[in-house]
């Protein structure tokens, strides 16, 4: 697993050390059952992660830090997609301009290189992509199937207006994908990405998607969810069969000035045999996580805090990018 980690320089800044507990979480847990991968923003920033770490007993042979300078932290978005060719990884650096350069990105942009050149990824090669593509803004099966948002990956400011024919293109040649399923609604309010898709709408499994639902009128999200949701159950599967969805809640968390912020069940994050799932302070909290334990009912169900991270309108999946078996050699 790799993360880029919160440093004073960054947004982050008012309330770094909330969001630094979040960080620790993380690495306490997916640490159990994978290496982390830490890109820290310079050497006294590595020292002081180091000894953060330590401080909360966290196993030294459980992370490793690098130094890589940031923007930002949100490395579903700037760190590398694998895909493999035949049985060995192959890591793709895509282009990552802050959103439709909504935001600085030049740091964030060059992270992939840096660690690639100082061999954090041992022999997997990387490949350096001029497209731009966030990692939050496609979710595959695994099968040839990836879902995503015409209001992110058409947004005349991320690839030039780049038609959807030639989008689609561009993703059969690099991702191997054979079926694209577009959503033209969904967009949750607050939300600065465009709509990424896992904000929105998540593989379970194969055959299994659960997606944000909105019963509540007064739930400024509840239009554009239910049409959404719409579009959602006409969809079906490679083989003309219809998908088992799943319906989350939907909280409402709003900032301290009121405005409402993105806050998603749907950005859980799986581990191998563990799920992490964001919290929010929330009364659904305790509904989110019953959904996730009957939908996964062999793998260890564990709820993180995240309200630190939604501040910035971001969560748990949103800052976390998995490196599979094989990619560390």
């Amino acid at each position: 697993m790799l993360i880029t980690w919160p440093h004073p320089d960054t947004d982050w800044q008012p309330f770094l050390g909330e969001v630094e507990n979040v960080f620790v979480d993380i690495t306490r847990h997916v640490g159990t059952v994978q290496p982390v991968i830490v890109a820290c923003n310079d050497e006294s920033h590595r020292t002081h992660v180091d000894k953060l770490l330590q401080l909360n007993a966290i196993p030294p042979e459980q992370y490793q830090l690098y130094i890589s300078p940031s923007n930002d932290s949100w490395v579903r978005d700037h760190g590398p997609i694998t895909v493999f060719q035949g049985n060995k990884p192959l890591l793709l650096d895509f282009t990552f301009n802050g959103w439709g350069k909504k935001y600085p990105a030049e740091l964030d942009n060059r992270i992939t290189s840096v660690l690639h050149n100082t061999n954090v990824f041992g022999q997997t090669p990387v490949k350096t992509i001029d497209f731009v593509l966030e990692g939050g803004s496609i979710e595959t099966d695994g099968q040839g199937t990836i879902l995503t948002t015409t209001s992110c990956l058409l947004s005349p400011r991320r690839n030039n207006g780049m038609t959807q024919v030639r989008v689609e293109a561009k993703l059969s040649e690099y991702l191997g994908i054979r079926r694209i399923i577009w959503f033209n609604h969904g967009q949750l309010l607050g939300d600065d990405t465009d709509g990424h898709i896992d904000t929105l709408i998540r593989f379970i499994n194969t055959g299994t998607i659960a997606y944000v639902a909105c019963s509540d009128p007064d739930n400024p999200n509840f239009e554009s969810l239910n049409r959404m949701a719409d579009e959602l159950r006409s969809v079906t599967r490679a083989n003309g069969q219809q998908y088992e969805l799943i319906p989350l809640p939907c909280p409402i968390v709003t900032d301290n000035d009121g405005g409402c912020l993105p806050a998603s069940y749907a950005n859980f994050l799986i581990c191998n045999d563990m799920v992490l799932v964001p919290l929010y302070d929330n009364e659904s909290d305790d509904e989110a996580l019953d959904i996730f334990n009957e939908c996964f009912a062999d793998r260890n169900i564990i709820g993180l805090n995240c309200r630190p991270l939604i501040r910035q309108f971001g969560s748990l999946h949103c800052v976390t990018m998995q490196l599979p078996q094989g990619v560390i050699t």
